[in-house]
């Protein structure tokens, strides 16, 4: 028996039933993390299908499909845009490929959380009900759950008329609202003439300003903690660390301090992730990378059943203040994070020999769940 529910639970747990386990497949939006997930998949002998949206197959259909042993794309199943994947004849097709399914960012941009949560009757490997949690306009988001877990998180501002110090405000962009255009600000004068700007070009919307986090602007050196947490073991895996490329940020900073201030005199810092680089810590902050993780993992237990499954990443700033480190966190992704380059870091190595990446380590969660016949404790 699975030691859960939710909405769907013995729905997934029906099919689960009626999956062929000697043929199953692992199945992604073609996209984000599509083939990481797939490589690992493909490594323990799994099948591969990818959901794809007519106009961005190539990649899929083209570059990695599997032909004369190369290849990490076994299928691929067609859709005009990404949120088709809720469609009846898509899922039937899942779900005679026998498809466990692994979520990404990319896939809940692209669809509804509703649909998905209530509608989408394929396996998803991961909780379902926690996605949403990332955005910060839903009750007990990823801020309250960091709170509860006694993680610190940089101090957040109620109210423009209350900032006192150097903040980020987040705000959805205009165009692509899951994106979120970010600006600096030292005082409620300086929010408000950012703002203004902002509106006026039509980078965001006055309603969405209003919905906007104000948080303190930590400086340090940021990297992203991506874990691994088995509920076949109940232990919690560093993958591995990274940090972000961002544009035009990167560029920017290129730039002597000099032609820095000429450029920023027509031009506006954007913090548009376009890519990560691995990065490695020190050893003295590992068991405070682990503690947090865990508190994180049991908080999130408590609070949302069953909590985390698999990949998850806090992603914050290690400081230095009177003498000793910290990490404040001021991101949480509930699910496989975007970077296959952790596998390029040695924390996974330190448990496995060698180190290896997120889709091999998912691989091999679904594999030993499928052998222990325990894939209703893994899948949602």
């Amino acid at each position: 028996m699975s030691m859960f529910k939710t909405i769907n639970q013995e729905k997934i747990k029906t099919i689960l039933e009626k999956y062929d386990k000697t043929n199953l497949s692992i199945g992604v939006l073609g996209g984000h993390s599509a083939l990481d997930v797939c490589r690992g998949a493909k490594k323990y002998g799994f099948r591969t299908v990818a959901v794809c949206q007519k106009g961005r197959e190539k990649t899929y259909a083209k570059y990695y499909k599997t032909r004369d042993g190369k290849g990490v794309i076994d299928e691929i199943i067609l859709v005009d845009k990404f949120s088709d994947i809720v469609k009846k004849d898509v899922q039937k097709k899942l779900q005679e490929l026998n498809t466990i399914f692994i979520h990404n960012r990319y896939f809940w941009v692209y669809c509804d959380f509703k649909k998905i949560e209530k509608n989408f009757e394929v396996p998803i490997f991961g909780t379902r009900t926690m996605l949403k949690l990332e955005e910060r306009d839903v009750p007990k988001n990823q801020y309250y759950l960091l709170k509860k877990a006694g993680i610190r998180i940089p101090k957040i501002f109620n109210k423009p008329e209350e900032i006192d110090r150097m903040v980020l405000v987040k705000v959805a962009e205009a165009k692509r609202g899951y994106e979120r255009a970010f600006f600096f600000c030292n005082n409620h004068e300086e929010y408000v003439k950012r703002s203004d700007e902002l509106i006026k070009n039509k980078t965001i919307k006055k309603e969405d300003l209003d919905k906007a986090v104000i948080e303190e602007y930590i400086v340090g050196a940021q990297v992203n903690l991506n874990y691994f947490y088995s509920p076949l073991t109940d232990e919690l895996e560093l993958m591995g660390t990274d940090t972000r490329r961002q544009t035009n940020l990167d560029g920017l900073l290129r730039l002597p301090a000099t032609q820095q201030i000429e450029v920023l005199k027509y031009l506006k810092p954007k913090l548009i992730e376009t890519g990560h680089i691995a990065v490695t810590t020190k050893e003295s902050i590992l068991e405070k990378i682990f503690d947090i993780g865990e508190k994180f993992v049991d908080t999130a237990k408590k609070e949302n059943k069953p909590g985390i499954i698999g990949p998850f990443a806090l992603q914050g700033a290690v400081v230095a203040e009177e003498g000793k480190e910290d990490i404040v966190i001021f991101d949480v992704s509930m699910r496989i994070p975007g970077s296959p380059g952790t596998m390029f870091t040695p924390y996974s190595g330190y448990l496995y020999g060698d180190s290896i990446s997120y889709g091999e380590r998912i691989a091999l969660e679904i594999k030993q769940a499928k052998d222990e016949e325990k894939l209703d404790l893994i899948c949602t």
